[in-house]
């Protein structure tokens, strides 16, 4: 189904993009359609574009293939980068190449695999800046995030940056999963108080989580209830006069169905989430598996435009923030049960 509608595209050399367009070969079409290499396709296409000294190799790359295939890469990887991990280097945002991925890499698997699609679009503004709140869940690497970054960029043109938690910068098993810089190249955001208030300072869009980690860490049983939502979007709102964007995601729980998170365990391997599932089975054979996610519907129902306060003058304190975002939780939770109950 994807190689019938989606070739064109991804053959297709992006006007503003860096070099040549990232050309599908049939091992690119296999890594596709394989889940344990759906992590070759993004080192193979972020390699295209950049000089990768410490990324993974062609061996390494079919070792991934087969079950438990992984742990000889990693060490093959390892000793040829002389016993010690990959450089962790600091990457900028490239605009250029969040597009080239999303044209040659996302756009098909959001629209063939995730089935991604915005609902109520007459609720979008002309404009930005923008903070896009989101409720999150998943349990899993934040696809639904990156689908609503590119339906948007789709919709509108908007260029969007998602926060995300820091250890999808730093975590040794991202940084040998993914080239080191892969996330902040994309235009991820560390979810940091000061890196935080400085992009919504420099007036860009900005895809939020109000739940916080909260939300992937509810897991199954609770996947339909908004945990407490964090004041600091609200105040930022208000200090910097940028109107929020409620954005309700159905269908992002089965991105990872009937998970669990071990609190302890988490915290022992300094993950932000560490859920369990009959896929996790699979998921210790085939480590390269921590990328991909099962294939679902994400629909998203575009909310009226929350506009920023306009008094110059104006700066709620924590309990207003606080007040201001709990009804919001609640409006975008009447929301979701209505949505269910249409489904």
């Amino acid at each position: 189904m994807i190689n019938q509608h989606s070739e064109n595209l991804l053959n297709t050399q992006l006007e503003n993009a860096p070099g040549e367009g990232y050309i599908f070969s049939w091992f690119d079409w296999f890594c596709l359609c394989y889940p344990p290499g759906w992590l070759i396709l993004f080192n193979r296409h972020w390699q295209h574009y950049h000089t990768d000294p410490d990324g993974w190799n062609w061996l390494e790359y079919g070792l991934f293939l087969i079950p438990g295939g992984f742990y000889l890469a990693m060490l093959s990887r390892w000793l040829r980068l002389g016993f010690r991990s990959p450089r962790q280097e600091t990457g900028e945002f490239d605009p250029k190449y969040q597009q080239a991925f999303g044209s040659e890499i996302l756009g098909p698997i959001v629209k063939y695999y995730f089935r991604g699609e915005l609902q109520q679009v007459e609720n979008l503004p002309s404009t930005g800046p923008l903070i896009v709140a989101m409720n999150h869940a998943g349990m899993c690497f934040p696809w639904d995030f990156l689908t609503l970054g590119y339906l948007l960029n789709q919709a509108k043109g908007w260029v969007v940056q998602p926060i995300a938690s820091p250890a999808l910068f730093e975590h040794p098993w991202v940084i040998w999963w993914l080239p080191p810089k892969w996330s902040q190249v994309l235009g991820g955001v560390r979810a940091e108080l000061d890196d935080f208030e400085s992009a919504i300072a420099q007036g860009k869009i900005i895809l939020y989580a109000p739940e916080g980690i909260r939300g992937p860490l509810k897991g199954w049983r609770r996947r339909y209830q908004l945990e407490k939502f964090d004041v600091s979007f609200i105040q930022f709102s208000d200090r910097y006069h940028i109107p929020i964007l409620p954005v309700v995601c159905i269908g992002s729980e089965f991105l990872h169905p009937w998970a669990v998170n071990f609190t302890k365990l988490q915290r022992l391997v300094k993950l932000p989430f560490l859920p369990f599932s009959p896929l996790m089975l699979v998921l210790l054979l085939f480590p390269s598996m921590g990328i991909w996610a099962m294939r679902t519907r994400l629909r998203y129902f575009i909310q009226p435009l929350e506009p920023a306060e306009l008094d110059n003058h104006s700066k709620k304190g924590r309990t207003a923030a606080y007040q201001q975002a709990q009804k919001l939780r609640e409006k975008l939770q009447l929301q979701i049960n209505q949505f269910l109950g249409k489904s």
